[in-house]
């Protein structure tokens, strides 16, 4: 109970999300996903985003995590639900473990299935670049970089610049879009730099 207290306070994080209450199996699962993409987390659900403690209706809340893990993750995530009463109300803690076989998806209330990533303490729609990066490392193949005169110009660029989108590289050495994410996924695999989600337009920065 400590330890739960001691979580709260420190507030959200890329491993940490609070929820009064879950309204949707589909917009629950954007998290769920998030975190098996991410390092895994915990969900706490009964807590408001100040840090009080709301409280929840146990069985309702549980067949609302229950119906996202196993219906609207793909794949299935199998998630370790514990409850816990704080203050006299109850709060649920479902814990999602890192995922196994990434990228994980979740559908959305348009029927579509989407890959959402975890970046700091928001879950954020991930971008095809992100995806391949994804699948990469589940793959776990091995990223051998020949560094040629395509990546040192763009390693050339940040060195300068700092930052770049994958639009302004295919500019800058004028190749497809597609091509330019194929070196970006390479690069980031690798180490060599790395993606920042959390602005409109996703942007790499050297590592």
């Amino acid at each position: 109970m400590k330890e739960l207290r001691l979580l709260i306070q420190r507030g959200e994080t890329d491993q940490l999300d609070f929820k009064q209450e879950i309204t949707s199996a589909a917009k629950i699962a954007k998290t769920i996903v998030s975190f098996a993409n991410h390092k895994g987390g915990r969900l706490l659900v009964g807590v408001r985003d100040n840090k009080s403690i709301a409280g929840v209706r146990s069985e309702d809340e549980k067949y609302m995590l229950t119906l996202a893990s196993d219906f609207y993750c793909k794949p299935e995530i199998d998630l370790a639900i514990n409850e816990w009463e704080l203050d006299g109300k109850l709060i649920l803690e479902a814990i999602v473990p890192e995922g196994r076989d990434k990228p994980y998806y979740a559908k959305g209330e348009d029927g579509k299935w989407w890959v959402y990533i975890r970046v700091k303490d928001q879950s954020l729609l991930a971008s095809k670049v992100v995806v391949d990066v994804l699948k990469k490392e589940s793959a776990q193949e091995n990223t051998l970089i020949k560094i040629t005169s395509k990546e040192q110009a763009l390693l050339d660029y940040l060195a300068k610049n700092n930052r770049i989108t994958q639009k302004e590289f295919s500019k800058l050495i004028n190749i497809s879009k597609w091509r330019a994410g194929k070196i970006l996924v390479n690069l980031i695999s690798a180490g060599i730099i790395r993606s920042h989600n959390t602005e409109k337009t996703e942007f790499y920065t050297l590592s």
